[in-house]
């Protein structure tokens, strides 16, 4: 059957399966957007070889243009970036057909040229409706990555999209500057900040550093605010090629680059649905009520059934809903409250668990065992480490570590904890 997504995705004849660069996944979304994924707008983006080209690259520079002159060079059928320096100049770079590229645009904007739409992210949020008040920090035109058409298919990213008119403007207010060898290059708004992890996207990945790329792909230091005028220093020792891994901040939502040969290694739906049944076939029960436990199938990830197992954060015991040390004052609130744990008499929140069900974010295919606090949701120990110890960018200047499965900030010593399960008793 045919589906929207076979469009611009060139097959090798031979075997006539897509060559995919990689894909794209917003943290915060647990396997889809909250109201479903449709066409542009969805929490994974695949990223596949075009059938024929549309990559650019920098041609002819127009120096010291007056506005008329530059308007009537942006105005030609083909991609311009013009850098106002003051009322009376402006500076287009044009830009030329590449045949070796392919061009992907992500951003707010559900204009034609934007390929993947993303929208703020609202941690912990279960539905669209959730995230409409927010005032979008999010650029219309965000970013840019081009990937080669030709092994090894590196994939290269780029602050700013180009516009329904083929255009990328950086206003009098934009930070920009000339370069040594005297080309032009400036920043967006908020930016677009990368980081690499170290060792790669597996079980002994560590964090790197946060970097900001500019309009031509250069990467610098981050400015002391999101969007100070003043630019951070440049690292000529860094590049702005995506490795496996690598996470894309366009300030209100982070993206998570996997290569097709990262995700090849990385645990499939069926594989976490397998891991879900195994732990249900060992039939956990509840210490007080010795009912048994179990997951639910991954497509009811919202509600909890009678059956679902909670957790007391503090101590990682697993239960059954009940309302034991639930004292009086508390009752009203029936999860995340301070609950005294039947088993070792630690207070801390109880809550449901959740299975994580994008696989994408998972660093090894080991059991889920681990849950974050305070939201619950479970992974493999691996997982939960590394991404309880990811700097996350939050708001225009703050860094903290958070659910990929849900963007809700982690809390505690770890923030996660070992899950006890109580076997059954016969």
């Amino acid at each position: 059957m045919y589906s929207p997504e076979q469009e611009n995705i060139s097959t090798t004849a031979s075997t006539k399966v897509p060559v995919k660069y990689g894909e794209l996944i917003v943290l915060g979304y647990n396997g889809s957007l909250p109201n479903g994924d449709r066409g542009r707008r969805k929490s994974r983006f695949a990223l596949c070889k075009r059938p024929k080209a549309n990559g650019v690259k920098p041609s002819t520079v127009h120096v010291a243009c007056s506005p008329q002159a530059a308007k009537a060079i942006s105005n030609k059928d083909q991609h311009s970036i013009s850098y106002t320096l003051s009322r009376a100049q402006t500076v287009v770079v044009e830009y030329t057909h590449d045949s070796n590229t392919d061009m992907f645009q992500i951003g707010r904007s559900t204009e034609s040229p934007i390929d993947f739409v993303v929208t703020d992210t609202v941690a912990g949020s279960q539905s669209n409706a959730d995230t409409q008040s927010v005032q979008s920090t999010i650029s219309r035109f965000a970013c840019r990555i081009m990937c080669q058409r030709t092994p090894p298919y590196t994939a290269r990213i780029y602050a700013a999209g180009f516009d329904s008119s083929k255009s990328i403007f950086l206003g009098e207010k934009a930070a920009k500057w000339k370069t040594s060898d005297g080309q032009m290059d400036g920043l967006t708004t908020n930016g677009v900040l990368v980081m690499h992890p170290r060792n790669g996207f597996s079980q002994d990945s560590k964090p790197g550093v946060w970097r900001e790329i500019s309009v031509c792909g250069n990467v610098f230091t981050l400015r002391e605010t999101r969007s100070a005028q003043q630019r951070g220093k440049m690292v000529e020792t860094e590049s702005q090629e995506l490795v496996d891994g690598s996470l894309i901040d366009l300030c209100g939502a982070t993206l998570l680059w996997r290569t097709a040969e990262g995700l090849a290694r990385t645990p499939t739906l069926k594989h976490l649905e397998a891991l879900r049944q195994e732990i249900n076939a060992a039939r956990p029960q509840c210490p007080v009520g010795f009912n048994t436990l179990a997951f639910p199938s991954m497509r009811r990830k919202d509600t909890p059934d009678e059956k679902q197992p909670w957790v007391y954060l503090q101590c990682g015991h697993v239960h059954g809903y009940h309302n034991w040390g639930n004292h009086r004052e508390e009752r009203e609130g029936r999860e995340g409250r301070l609950r005294e744990c039947p088993m070792c008499r630690t207070k801390g929140p109880y809550v449901a668990l959740w299975l994580g069900c994008e696989a994408g974010f998972y660093v090894d295919a080991a059991p889920p065992t681990h849950a974050f606090n305070p939201c619950g949701h479970v992974c493999s120990e691996k997982t939960a480490a590394f991404w309880s110890q990811i700097p996350l960018p939050h708001g225009t200047h703050t860094f903290h570590a958070a659910c990929p499965f849900c963007a809700q900030q982690l809390s505690g010593e770890q923030g996660y904890v070992r899950l006890i399960f109580q076997g059954p008793l016969d």
